[in-house]
This record gives structure tokens, sequence and C-alpha cells, in this order.
């Protein structure tokens, strides 16, 4: 019996590319056997324009902005009441070539083991350079995408990556249900990070397939590449993803690494005039951590997670080379 997968598409005023990421799914040759769109309180007529013009795909409506998390956490429960087998996210500035869900879907039958798969990432404005090739976090604190700006014929095989960036990627439902949804106290940023390191400390991998690829805009939510609310809000997520995911023998492992990597950081933002946005978000994260740990949401380590443990913690030393050699 063939797999059923679905598609959740969050959207937040987002109607100018609606269009042709909804095309798309039209266009699958494996057709999804469910296509959502999840809108955060739109004011562009984004809903209507789904409802008038898809009426095959369902929709689901806040009267506010829940984030991305919640967003895709709707779109996962809807997933969840209709039976669904795989998840797929998909950000609203897409568009997937013809065989994307198909070739995602067969990675994930291919690899029991398999948490979340991601798609070739390519630049829309700049369909022969890489957007994105697989997510890999390292030692310094920093998240970053594989291959970004560099030729697509580089990034052509398979490969084991940290996480799968959320904006193209297939999740397997029953490890959902095992390790939990999307935790939104991120809201937006590096929550795709934490549910890959979470799934990665229960033992499970998350892959790249090159073969399912998508076009990509990029920043078509928050309009550019740094601004207040991405900063604030990524730094922020930077200190709580670190709380959550680590317990103390490794943020104490890897605290020579880490300081230096936030310092660079606070002095890379203050250069483009947002270093009082980047040391709020600090220091709201930690606050955020104090109240993840009150509130149980650590992840809890057991004796069952020391292989997971230890090959995580070789790759955050491998990835630091990675990031700052850019191999």
């Amino acid at each position: 019996m063939e797999p059923s997968v679905s598609i959740v598409i969050p959207n937040y005023n987002g109607l100018r590319w609606l269009p042709d990421c909804l095309d798309a799914m039209r266009r699958q040759r494996r057709k999804p056997d469910l296509v959502v769109v999840v809108d955060n309180g739109s004011s562009d007529g984004s809903a209507d324009f789904v409802r008038e013009n898809y009426p095959e795909t369902e929709l689901i409506l806040f009267p506010g902005n829940t984030g991305f998390c919640g967003a895709v956490n709707a779109g996962i429960g809807a997933s969840r009441e209709a039976g669904m087998d795989y998840c797929v996210l998909l950000n609203n500035d897409t568009r997937a070539e013809p065989e994307f869900t198909g070739e995602l879907v067969a990675a994930m039958e291919a690899n029991p083991r398999a948490f979340s798969c991601q798609a070739m990432m390519l630049s829309m404005a700049d369909p022969g350079k890489i957007d994105d090739a697989g997510d890999l976090y390292c030692s310094l604190g920093w998240a970053f995408a594989r291959g970004k700006g560099k030729p697509s014929g580089r990034f052509e095989k398979p490969c084991p990556v940290f996480f799968s960036c959320a904006g193209a990627a297939i999740y397997r439902m029953s490890a959902l249900d095992e390790i939990g949804l999307f935790d939104e106290r991120h809201f937006a940023y590096l929550e795709d990070c934490d549910i890959g390191w979470r799934a990665r400390i229960h033992g499970w991998k998350n892959l790249y397939v090159p073969s399912a690829r998508v076009l990509h805009a990029g920043s078509a939510t928050t309009g550019s590449v740094y601004n207040l609310f991405k900063v604030k809000n990524t730094s922020r997520n930077s200190i709580y993803l670190i709380s959550k995911n680590m317990p103390a023998w490794q943020i104490i492992l890897n605290l020579p690494l880490l300081l230096p990597g936030f310092l660079v950081k606070a002095v890379f933002f203050a250069a483009r005039g947002f270093g009082r946005e980047y040391l709020a978000g600090i220091a709201r994260g930690f606050r955020m951590s104090a109240e993840g740990r009150r509130d149980g949401l650590r992840v809890k380590p057991k004796p069952e997670y020391a292989r997971s443990y230890a090959e995580i913690q070789l790759e955050l030393w491998i990835n630091v080379v990675r990031r700052l050699f850019r191999t």
C-alpha cells in the first residue's frame, strides 16, 4: 500500500507567492493526499484567494500571527487527523519541481530511521545556485546552510545533515508522535534546528535528498535577510536552543567555542546597526531557557542517548571546520 503524504504551507501575507506555490502542487507527479494552507491572519486576501482558486486545498485560518511554529503544528495536526504517514512542510515562496513529493517520500521509505529529508533548495533569482543543501550546526553556536550561493552541481549527492530546513522538508509522522511537535516558544527561526536536534538525540537521522528540488525566493515574510525581528528572534532562540538540547556537561565542553562564537555574532550585528536587538535577544533567550526548564521542555538526558550525544558532539566540532573554511 502506498504511503500517504500531506503538504503543509504556512502563510502570512504571501499572496504574491501562493499561485506559483500551489500550481506546483497540482503538477506533482506523485500527488499529495492532502494540501493544507495555514494562514496566520493575513491582511492581503490570501485566504479568500486560496478558497476561490484552490478548492481542493484545506484552509486553516488563525485570527492573528501564531508564527511559523504555530502554523505548521496546526497543519501537522490536520495531517494526523487525516491519517498521513508523512508530512511535508513547504514555504509559501517556493516552486517545487514535479518530482519533489515523490522523491521525498521515496527517500523516507528507503531510510526507516530517517526523521526528516530535505530537498535541494535553489535560488529563485539564480536557479543554478544553491539556496540550501541541508543545514548544519556547530560548536560556535551557529546554524548554517550547506552550499549557499554555490553551484548546484556540487551538491548532487545525498548525505546526512544535522537538521533539515523546514522550508522544504518531509517529516515522519510516527517520529513526531514520539518526540513532539515544533516548539512554539521559538515562534520563528531555529525551530527546525531544535526539532531536528531533538530527533537526533532520540536516535533518528536527517537526510539531504537532492533529487527533490524547489526554487526558493527567501525572506518572503520578513522582507530582508537582516531586520530587527529576525535578529532579535534568532539571537533569543540560539540561546534557548542550546539550553534545551545540550546537557550541562556538553555546554561546559563547548563553552570555549560558544563564547567567541556569540561574541563574533554580536560584533557582526553591531556593525550593521542591530547590536542592541541582538543583545536584547540574548537576554530574552536566557529568560526563556529558565522558563523552559521550569516547564519541563528541556530534553532529559538518558543512558540510551549516550551514543547519540557522542555522535552529535563529534559533528559539532567537525562543523566548526566546515563553517570556517566553507567546505
